[in-house]
């Protein structure tokens, strides 16, 4: 199954400079946290999420209680470099 990429947006207007806690993703509908970070100054994290389509990415999110403002495919500009394990 083809796994496509989406960013996930979650709007936080708790002025709280930390970092919030997310829930893992559970393992369901071939879907895959690729990573995530938090914009402070804009109030806003951003996950990109693996999945099969938007729908099966949703319902991940809400299997993790994760609240989502947004949801967007996206595709990779510069993707993450691959590591080669010996």
């Amino acid at each position: 199954m083809t796994r496509r990429l989406f960013l996930l947006e979650r709007y936080d207007c708790s002025g709280d400079a930390t970092a919030p806690e997310l829930a893992p993703i559970p393992p369901m509908s071939d879907t895959r946290l690729v990573a995530a970070v938090h914009l402070p100054a804009d109030e806003v994290v951003l996950a990109l999420v693996e999945g099969p389509d938007a729908e099966s990415v949703a319902a991940a999110a809400a299997a993790a209680n994760w609240r989502v403002d947004r949801l967007n495919p996206a595709a990779w500009v510069h993707p993450p470099e691959r590591t080669v394990s010996a």
